[in-house]
């Protein structure tokens, strides 16, 4: 299975938005991850693989978008209305068909992309 890159990250103000994207997706199910400084590694968003369904954690509801765009090989997270709380790094992961929002389930996992937002 192809490698996992993520880019996208920076340093932007809150209230700003960012597009991540993850290469390497295939048509693989995939999942976006963040760690916080001193946190755990949480689920944010996820893509099914082939119906697309997605899913996301209360954090991004309504402010993070996951969508596959599979002629780039690419799954993107774009995240709005930014505050000092996503600041994290952030990871996208894969498996195959169903995605999940439990770290535990995936076993290919990207080397993150640091996301900063300042108040």
């Amino acid at each position: 299975q192809a490698q996992l890159v993520e880019t996208g990250g920076g340093l932007v103000q809150a209230g700003s938005s960012l597009r991540l994207s993850c290469t390497g997706s295939g048509s693989r199910a995939i999942g976006w991850f963040r760690q916080a400084p001193g946190k755990g590694r949480e689920g944010v968003a996820c893509i099914n693989s082939n119906d697309r369904t997605s899913y996301y954690k209360d954090s991004g509801m309504g402010r993070f978008t996951i969508s596959r765009d599979i002629s780039k090989n690419t799954v993107y997270l774009q995240m709005s209305d930014l505050t000092p709380e996503d600041t994290a790094v952030y990871y996208c992961a894969a498996r195959s068909y169903l995605c999940s929002l439990d770290r535990v389930a995936y076993t290919s996992w990207g080397q993150g992309t640091r996301v900063t937002v300042s108040s």
